[in-house]
């Protein structure tokens, strides 16, 4: 799940979801705006594929463990980039 493959598309993948997470983090924005954000998104059409928040949250833990994403000391996360 975390990478794509066969019969798993980039967008299906913590990777691909990630990567459209981390648009929005090119500025600080709180974990649960950043949900409302994906959820807007998908009700809209624009990320055609539906996470669970559990999936939403590994996909933010993936994004930490490598280093793309940080923690602020007000608590948002923001893009290490």
């Amino acid at each position: 799940m975390i990478l794509p493959k066969k019969q798993l598309s980039l967008s299906e993948s913590f990777f691909g979801f990630g990567a459209f997470l981390l648009e929005k983090l090119k500025s600080p924005t709180s974990v649960d705006d950043l949900w409302l954000y994906y959820k807007n998104a998908y009700e809209r059409k624009k990320y055609i594929v539906k996470f669970s928040f559990d999936q939403y949250l590994a996909t933010l833990d993936y994004l930490y463990m490598i280093e793309a994403i940080k923690e602020t000391e007000k608590g948002v996360v923001c893009s290490e980039t």
